[in-house]
C-alpha cells in the first residue's frame, strides 16, 4: 500500500512567502509537464501519467538508441545507411509526411540522418537509422524498448522509430520529459544539434520544426509531433538562471496553439516561481520501512540538492508528504528510486521530487523477518 509521511519544513520558510491566492496554471493542452531538470522535481502535472500518442515525439527514442550506439563505439556519424523501399515509401516523399526527401537506394552518412530526424523530423531518416541498426524496424523496436526500462520510462511502449500512429505505441508526458532529460544528461555533445535553424538535403531546405526557437525565450530543444487523432504536442526545454526547464504539451487543436501554449507554460516556469533551497545534496528527507531486511529502514534523499519551487504569491505554503509504496521488501538498492517528496501549497500539488534509497538493503535474518511479521500482525503494515 502507499505510505505516508508528514514533514515539517524550515519554519523560516514562511518569511519567503507572503499571503496571496493560490496559484495555478492553466493550459489548453490535454496533457502537460513542468520539470525541473537538475532535480527532475515535478512543477506541473495534468495528466501527466495518463497514455497518450507520442507522434513524432516518439523520435527522441529513436535517437536515444542512435546516441547510446555511438557513445558505445558501435556506430559512427560517417557510417553510411541505406534508404531502403520500406524507408523511401513509408517515410520519403511519396509518404505525404514529414520527410528528408531522401533517395531510393541511396546511402547517406548517420550525422545527416540525425540531423534530419531532430531538424526535419524526417520519417524516411528515422527508419534508415532503425535499419541500419536492427536491420528490421520490428528488431530495432526491441532494442528501444529494453533501453527504455534501462531509462526508467515505465509507461512507454515503441514499436516503430517514426511515431506514426499504431495502437501498440504509447507513451506519457511524464515518460517523455524523462526522456527529453537523458537525452540532454547523457549525450551533451549532441544537444546543440536540436537548436539548428535549418538542414538542407537533396537541395530541398527545411526549418527547424520547432517555432519556439524563434520566440527569443531560450528554448533550445527539442522535438514537435502531429497525428489526426492526437493532435499537436512538442518536448520543450530551454535554460534558466543557470538551471534548465523541461516542458511537455500535448493534444493541441493547431500549431499556432501549441507554439502559445509551449511559450506561456516555458515562461510561467522561468518567472512564476521562489527558488528556495531546502535539503543539501545527500541530505536525509525521511526513512521508509523495509520489511524483513537486514536493516529496518532505509534513509531517502534526492538525487542532487532538492530546492523548493514555492508559486510567487501562494498561501498555506509550503505543506509537505513523503509518499512511497511500503514497506519496501528487500533487496532495496542503493540509488533505487522508492518514493516522492510532495509540496503543496492550498492543498494544491505544486512539486513532485523523486527519492532514492541511500544504502542497500539486504534481507534479514530470521529474527528480522519474524521481528516484521509480528508487527505486521499488530500494526497491519501489510495489506
Amino acid at each position: 500500500m502507499m505510505r505516508f509521511l508528514a514533514l515539517m519544513l524550515l519554519a523560516c520558510l514562511a518569511a519567503f512567502v507572503a499571503p496571496a491566492s493560490a496559484q495555478e496554471f492553466e493550459t489548453k493542452a490535454k496533457f502537460g509537464v513542468l520539470m525541473d531538470y537538475e532535480s527532475g522535481t515535478i512543477l506541473l502535472n495534468k495528466n501527466a501519467d495518463e497514455r497518450l500518442e507520442p507522434a513524432s515525439m516518439a523520435k527522441l527514442m529513436t535517437l536515444a538508441v542512435v546516441f547510446t550506439y555511438i557513445q558505445q563505439g558501435k556506430l559512427s556519424l560517417d557510417d553510411e545507411f541505406f534508404i531502403s523501399e520500406n524507408a523511401w515509401r513509408t517515410g520519403g516523399a511519396a509518404s505525404g509526411g514529414s520527410t528528408m526527401f531522401a533517395e531510393l537506394n541511396s546511402q547517406i552518412r548517420v550525422e545527416d540522418l540525425i540531423r534530419s530526424v531532430i531538424i526535419q523530423s524526417g520519417n524516411d531518416a528515422a527508419i534508415a537509422l532503425a535499419e541500419g541498426i536492427g536491420g528490421t524496424e520490428q528488431t530495432f523496436s526491441r532494442i528501444a524498448n529494453q533501453l527504455a526500462k534501462q531509462i526508467g520510462l515505465n509507461s512507454s511502449h515503441f514499436v516503430n522509430s517514426t511515431g506514426l500512429p499504431d495502437p501498440d505505441q504509447y507513451s506519457t508526458a511524464r515518460d517523455l520529459a524523462t526522456l527529453a532529460r537523458y537525452l540532454i544528461q547523457t549525450f551533451p555533445e549532441f544537444y546543440a544539434i536540436f537548436a539548428e535553424p535549418e538542414f538542407t538535403w537533396n537541395k530541398i531546405r527545411q526549418l527547424n520544426r520547432n517555432s519556439l526557437l524563434e520566440t527569443g525565450i531560450g528554448v533550445d530543444g527539442l522535438k514537435t509531433g502531429h497525428t489526426e487523432a492526437s493532435g499537436y504536442g512538442e518536448v520543450i526545454s530551454a535554460p534558466n538562471d543557470g538551471r534548465r526547464l523541461i516542458a511537455v504539451i500535448h493534444g493541441l487543436e493547431t500549431m499556432r496553439e501549441r507554439t502559445e501554449e509551449g511559450r506561456k507554460l516555458i515562461t510561467w516556469g522561468m518567472r512564476g516561481f521562489e527558488l528556495l533551497p531546502v535539503y543539501a545534496k545527500d541530505q536525509v528527507v525521511a526513512y521508509a520501512n523495509v520489511y524483513g531486511g537486514k536493516e529496518p529502514n532505509v534513509g531517502l534523499v534526492g538525487k542532487d540538492r532538492i530546492d523548493l519551487f514555492l508559486p510567487k504569491g501562494a498561501e498555506n505554503c509550503p505543506v509537505a508528504t513523503v509518499t512511497y509504496k511500503g514497506p519496501l521488501r528487500p533487496p532495496v538498492l542503493q540509488g533505487q528510486q522508492v518514493g516522492k517528496l510532495n509540496i503543496f501549497c492550498a492543498d494544491v500539488l505544486v512539486q513532485e521530487t523523486p527519492l532514492y534509497a541511500t544504502a542497500t538493503v539486504e534481507d534479514g535474518d530470521l529474527f528480522r523477518k519474524s521481528a516484521d511479521a509480528a508487527k505486521h500482525l499488530l500494526l497491519g503494515w501489510l495489506p
